[in-house]
């Protein structure tokens, strides 16, 4: 546990390509991008996988520009207190375009279609011919009318939904963790799926967006298909664990699925009937890599700076404007009287307490103390000291 203060240099490191405009970010304050260090203070990544990785003692944040975080060994880091980020909805917009695209060119079977009429080259002056005699295979239906099932109404689910009425589509919503700011940014005219069993019996299209938890890996299976509609639509942009692949098989020879659209393409999913694989292409655009990246170096810039946390996966949130005066930043279990015995080390040194905020998440809580008096050097090491022989203390900055 170490002293961290504003004069430091902290040292960023990036474990894959990050858009130049997040690691701009860095360029105001005292940051170095180093990624050659052995022990930096933090990592900016987007997929590298870290599981197998030693963390220096020097770690305290890791951000990963994009949302999910199964890359990422989330548990480990929140025994050793390091915080875990993510940017929900920077990419949000990218998906829900590849969604919307998908949803029409599949129904369309222009995917299909595009493929067969490049083998007709070398055809010649036959071509057009042929492609009047042979696009009658390609027939497709409209979505218009037609009603889409969004499981999943976080920043993406919600934009594919809103969009989908605009194509004159009716959608069901299932989403049984929706939050206070989604609710208020979705139309009023999604309908409200009560179960998940209510969506699949109803839609003629179904596009999830949920992460990947014990609880929703391999929630399309033999089980909730024989609820759908025959030839249901399914499209999957969020992790490909959350399809059971040999019941996704049967289905589709069966036409029980009348397609299946992923963008987790693998040695399976190649040799199903009726499928669109999509090269992992979600939130791959410029844009959203430029502004998962800087909302990512934000979040990190803004923790090491200030120790305010937002949008982390393993720390509750928690923030009070810097005013420059010292502060305690510590991450701790959530049981009674940390507060109390914290605040009890600042009274030791006769130091006023000028704003404090606790928050709690689970088993664990995060305390943030802006301290009133001018803090004496030779103090804070000892204060950060005192606080770290407090029992349940996990680690504490003093910034």
């Amino acid at each position: 546990m170490s002293t961290v203060t504003l004069d430091k240099v902290k040292t960023i490191k990036t474990l894959n390509n990050i858009a130049q405009s997040g690691l701009n970010v860095f360029n105001k304050g005292n940051f170095t991008i180093d990624n050659d260090s052995e022990n930096p203070d933090a990592f900016v990544l987007r997929s590298f996988n870290m599981h197998s990785m030693e963390f220096g003692s020097n770690l305290k944040a890791i951000a990963r520009a994009g949302a999910g975080v199964n890359n990422i060994p989330v548990d480990k880091c929140t025994e050793q207190g390091i915080v875990v980020f993510n940017t929900p909805g920077a990419n949000a917009n990218a998906v829900k375009e590849i969604v919307l695209t998908s949803l029409m060119a599949s129904s369309r079977n222009l995917f299909a279609g595009v493929a067969w009429t490049k083998t007709l080259d070398g055809e010649g002056d036959q071509i057009p011919k042929l492609v009047e005699a042979g696009k009658k295979q390609f027939v497709g239906k409209e979505i218009k009318g037609k009603t889409l099932g969004v499981i999943g109404l976080g920043a993406i689910g919600a934009l594919v939904a809103n969009d989908a009425l605009d194509l004159d589509m009716d959608v069901i919503g299932f989403d049984p963790f929706i939050s206070v700011d989604t609710a208020w940014n979705l139309s009023r005219k999604v309908q409200r799926a009560m179960t998940i069993e209510e969506l699949f019996a109803n839609a003629d299209y179904i596009t999830v967006h949920v992460p990947l938890t014990n609880d929703t890996r391999g929630m399309f299976n033999k089980e909730t298909f024989s609820i759908m509609k025959q030839g249901v639509h399914i499209l999957n942009f969020s992790r490909g664990e959350l399809v059971n692949e040999i019941d996704m098989a049967v289905a589709l020879e069966e036409g029980t699925v009348g397609k299946y659209i992923t963008d987790f393409p693998n040695e399976n999913v190649l040799k199903m009937k009726n499928t669109v694989p999509i090269p992992h292409l979600g939130a791959s655009t410029q844009e959203s890599e430029e502004n998962c990246a800087i909302m990512a170096a934000r979040q990190v810039k803004d923790f090491l700076e200030t120790g305010n946390v937002k949008n982390s996966v393993n720390f509750p949130n928690a923030s009070l404007p810097y005013t420059g005066k010292k502060r305690v930043a510590a991450f701790h279990q959530n049981v009674p009287n940390m507060v109390g015995q914290i605040t009890q080390a600042l009274s030791n040194y006769n130091l006023n307490i000028a704003d404090m905020v606790n928050r709690s998440r689970g088993e664990y809580a995060y305390t943030l103390i802006d301290i009133d008096n001018e803090v004496n050097g030779d103090i804070v090491p000892k204060l950060e000291e005192k606080i770290n022989q407090i029992e349940g203390i996990v680690t504490t900055r003093i910034i």
